[in-house]
């Protein structure tokens, strides 16, 4: 087994209301930042061991599957590296 960590992004799916980033978007303007668009977003680092650098992909997907996203709302990317 080799030890990995597995960063998984979850954000809302286009079109999804974000107040926390439509509160962001609102002061970084306010502060004369100029913006296209702003998506809040969570991440998670999730170490573990597994076989192979997929199946330790295949795992962390299951647990955004599972816990870490509602598929109907949010989007995620999943990102394994070796530790």
């Amino acid at each position: 087994m080799t030890a990995y960590t597995a960063v998984v992004t979850v954000r809302l799916k286009s079109g999804v209301l974000d107040p926390e980033a439509e509160t962001t978007r609102t002061a970084l303007e306010r502060l004369g930042f100029e913006l296209d668009g702003l998506r809040a977003a969570d991440r998670f680092e999730v170490d573990l061991e597994a076989d192979s650098h997929e199946a330790a992909a295949e795992r962390a997907g299951a647990m955004a599957e599972r816990l870490l996203a509602n598929p109907t709302i949010h989007d995620y990317a999943i990102e394994v590296e070796a530790r």
